[in-house]
């Protein structure tokens, strides 16, 4: 096989994260080549099984310096950008990784020619008094400035395998006398399966979804907090307390348990301020089609996946007898 007739090559920024893993395996299934540019090679090892052998190679890059993100792209016909992060975490702060970090790759996807999708967050507003909010609405004003082609991608609260909120209250459920409703449990989500951003992902990068387009990404159901709390004790067969916390006293032990080194908070006083505002799809989204439903796919139900990997969380993990809570 020459050079040209190799399959196109795909960067995926943060592949070896929570939803890159995902699109870094339906990119390959489609026979993709893929680049995965990480901070840490070594703990990305996991991700070549995904596909053939030479198909998917592991890169150092961080989004913070520029000459690697130049490396990671170079000879790419398609770059995809999943970096972001909830908390900022030393020199890993918002403004690095979400504006700065995307506007680096955004700049030299268009050096080398390569088209882009970027994935952002439902909520993104340059006026939000969250940080995370603010960076990810920058990053989206910077990357359509850089490359007006961009296809952006807004998911709202993702749940799979690996989720960091599905995951965390079965969790804290196991030892916890209660669980904790920020606000009274009322904010509302639109949670939406990995699977399916991935393969949002991948269709963008086939050529079938529209450039310069921001597409917002949510489940087929609206849930509150409260009945999000309620599914997943539901799913694990465990009874618990729902205590509601005003949200400046959520705040407040956020910004206290931030202070508390090696300690990873289980809650920041920044995602508490995202919290007093509903993330789900827009009217606008939906009546022009930009939505899942929208680019032909229809989004996947909660209760369907839920129970694939909060199983062992329930008292005697798979062995638990339907009805029984604890």
């Amino acid at each position: 096989m020459t050079l040209s007739n190799l399959p196109p090559l795909v960067t995926v920024f943060g592949g070896s994260g929570f939803i890159g893993r995902h699109v870094v395996r339906a990119l390959a299934k489609r026979g993709y080549r893929i680049r995965v540019a990480v901070r840490r090679p070594d703990l990305a090892g996991f991700l070549v099984p995904l596909g053939n052998l030479g198909q998917i190679s592991i890169v150092q890059a961080n989004v913070r310096y520029r000459n690697s993100i130049d490396r990671a792209v170079e000879g790419a016909q398609h770059v995809v950008n999943c970096v972001g992060i909830l908390a900022e975490s030393g020199r890993n702060t918002f403004d690095a990784v979400q504006e700065f970090g995307a506007k680096a790759i955004a700049e030299a996807a268009r050096g080398v020619g390569a088209s882009l999708t970027h994935i952002s967050a439902l909520g993104a507003d340059a006026k939000s008094p969250s940080a995370y909010a603010r960076t990810k609405a920058r990053a989206e004003t910077a990357i359509l400035s850089i490359k007006p082609d961009v296809v952006i991608l807004r998911p709202s609260i993702v749940f799979g395998p690996e989720d960091e909120f599905f995951n965390k209250f079965a969790d804290m459920s196991r030892t916890a006398p209660f669980l904790p409703l920020i606000g009274g449990g009322k904010t509302k989500f639109q949670p939406v399966y990995v699977e399916d951003i991935a393969e949002a992902v991948a269709r963008s990068v086939d050529g079938k979804l529209k450039a310069g387009t921001t597409y917002e990404l949510g489940g087929p159901e609206v849930l509150s907090f409260r009945e999000c709390l309620d599914t997943t004790l539901s799913v694990i067969s465990r009874k618990k307390a729902l205590v509601s916390i005003p949200f400046g006293l959520a705040s407040l032990i956020g910004s206290i348990a931030s202070l508390i080194p090696l300690v990873k908070p289980p809650i920041t006083s920044d995602q508490v301020t995202l919290l007093k505002s509903d993330n789900v799809v827009s009217k606008q989204a939906e009546a022009e089609g930009r939505t899942l439903k929208g680019i032909g796919l229809l989004p996947t139900l909660l209760v369907s996946v839920l129970p694939s990997y909060l199983v062992r969380y329930r008292p005697q993990g798979q062995f638990t007898g339907s009805g029984k809570a604890a």
